[in-house]
């Protein structure tokens, strides 16, 4: 094991003499022991019930540790959603050590710096993203894995299987205590490198029965998602969540209209989380008008506010759609808006969920507790990260000395104590319930040629919430296409960081202290939309 951090487990190096229920490896087993038949898991064709689940976990568990993963050890996943992403997110806590989900969106030198930033130990690799990770082994970019596996009971060019020792591998699980990691999930940074936000056992815990409460989730609950689970809205919106609660988990492996309509209607789907664009997309797929729906009790949105007509268009066919507002930080949503609440309260993300608190700050740390004065929304919780990982400026500067989180985002509450969230004071652009970061995508044009200057920023977006446009001063003599564009920024950045909209103009616009004025390029988009 590598001690990036020592100080991680602090007062947990003994095994509790009692086992800590709000252990996310103990509150699967607990709940696999009440009630092993219980269905948990579905995907594809292919269905788990609780006992079987934990069967499969505590196989991998074994996998794990026979390859030398212990307590504090990161375990990564690269791949699209699948049921070994919560086999291995299990196996890994019932081991005291730490998953890392990729997302499998970035770009090769991205994934190279978070694996090498988390010091991965252990990385699972699925077929489809198999030939990425061999060119980096091949480029010896990643040292610090000692070993690389993908699922299935066939190993090839030198990678182990998953598939379960025979016979099993007999191992102690270790009982975490709540500040200890479970999860580093990886979020864009404001100067272009990811950073690892750590959720322990307690803040998924805190998390779950946050939306246990909130989405009054039960064991008769089938929940869906095609989310991707290197989110945390799709790992911790319902996923685990459900799981808490002993209900039917239906997975899918991406997002796909046609696909999404049959899973509510087979599975007689009650509860479902997507962000806007995807609602948008089903909602114009021809079996919409024709799928049976009358199962949904209500649907999630989150990534981004979800438009007035998509809320009525809903409402129309009888299911009730709620909403929040939260971040990776906080393990998901701080804050939620009942289905009841939402045409009346339009454009709100709700009040605290029970296990959560928010306030506003003005620029000098003053509370506002005044409707309708806008602040940065700052969070407070069990749910919220003690930190990020290898980070402790950043941690310093996002987590004040009373433990409130600085969100980074504006908003205001009304009279009755709704929030609005209102701007964003980092620039950051939510495209697809994506976050982009506008630094690192300048970061790469200016290494262009052409480009004398640039500038990105977010312009509203019918589909996708925001688009991402460019705005470029080129060098003399130099010219440049969105095509030309898009191109050189694809080899060094995922896909839905790249922009959809060029402007070029003849200089950014600047203050006296020259800096460039955001404000006013997205102005520009907006009056030109």
């Amino acid at each position: 094991m590598t001690t990036e951090q020592p100080d991680l487990f602090a007062g947990s190096a003994v095994t509790p003499a009692r086992p800590n229920p709000c252990d996310l490896a103990e509150s699967l087993r607990r709940r696999a022991r009440r009630a092993p038949a219980r269905q948990a898991l579905s995907f594809e064709n292919r269905s788990w019930t609780y006992g079987e689940l934990q069967s499969r976990v505590e196989h991998f568990a074994a996998v794990l540790a026979a390859g030398g993963v212990g307590r504090g050890d990161r375990v990564g996943w690269l791949g699209f959603n699948d049921p070994f992403v919560l086999i291995a997110l299990f196996a890994s806590a019932s081991l005291g050590a730490i998953f890392v989900p990729l997302n499998f969106r970035l770009a090769r030198h991205e994934l190279e710096f978070i694996i090498g930033d988390a010091g991965l130990h252990t990385l699972i690799v699925d077929d489809d993203h198999r030939a990425t990770i061999v060119d980096a082994r091949a480029a010896g970019t990643l040292s610090c894995c000692r070993r690389f596996l993908r699922p299935g009971a066939d190993t090839l060019d030198g990678w182990d299987a998953t598939e379960p020792l025979t016979p099993p591998l007999a191992i102690e699980p270790r009982t975490s205590v709540a500040g200890d990691p479970a999860a580093i999930m990886y979020t864009s940074g404001t100067t272009g490198r990811p950073k690892g936000v750590m959720l322990t056992h307690g803040n998924l815990w805190a998390n779950s029965i946050n939306w246990v409460l909130a989405g009054d989730l039960g064991s008769s609950d089938v929940v869906l998602n095609c989310a991707p689970l290197f989110h945390v809205g799709g790992l911790c919106v319902t996923v685990l969540p459900a799981l808490l609660a002993g209900g039917h988990v239906v997975l899918q492996r991406a997002f796909v209209p046609a696909d999404y309509l049959a899973a509510i209607a087979r599975h007689r789907i009650t509860l479902s989380f997507a962000v806007p664009a995807m609602l948008l997309a089903v909602t114009q797929h021809e079996d919409f008008a024709s799928t049976d729906l009358s199962s949904l009790r209500l649907i999630i949105g989150g990534g981004a506010p979800v438009p007035e007509p998509l809320l009525r268009l809903f409402n129309g066919r009888g299911i009730p759609m709620s909403q929040g507002f939260g971040m990776t930080e906080s393990s998901s949503a701080v804050t939620f808006l009942e289905a009841e609440r939402a045409i009346d309260k339009l454009g709100s993300c709700g009040k605290a969920t029970l296990l959560s608190e928010f306030r506003l700050v003005d620029a000098e740390g003053v509370v506002i507790t005044e409707a309708g004065i806008k602040g940065e929304i700052c969070l407070r919780g069990e749910n919220v990260t003690p930190g990020y990982w290898n980070r402790p400026e950043a941690t310093r500067e996002a987590i004040d000395a009373e433990g409130w989180l600085h969100s980074g985002d504006v908003g205001y509450c009304d009279a009755e104590g709704f929030l609005y969230v209102c701007d964003r004071l980092k620039d950051m652009i939510i495209s697809g319930g994506e976050n982009i970061y506008p630094a690192e995508i300048e970061n790469v044009l200016y290494d262009h040629p052409a480009v004398f200057e640039v500038a990105i920023v977010g312009a509203p977006d019918a589909q996708w919430g925001e688009r991402v446009v460019a705005f470029v001063a080129t060098r003399p003599g130099h010219n440049m296409t969105l095509e030309e564009l898009r191109d050189f920024t694809g080899q060094r950045l995922a896909r839905y960081k790249l922009p959809r909209e060029l402007r070029l103009i003849d200089a950014l616009p600047r203050n006296s202290n020259g800096k460039v004025l955001k404000a006013e390029l997205r102005e520009r988009c907006a009056t030109s939309a």
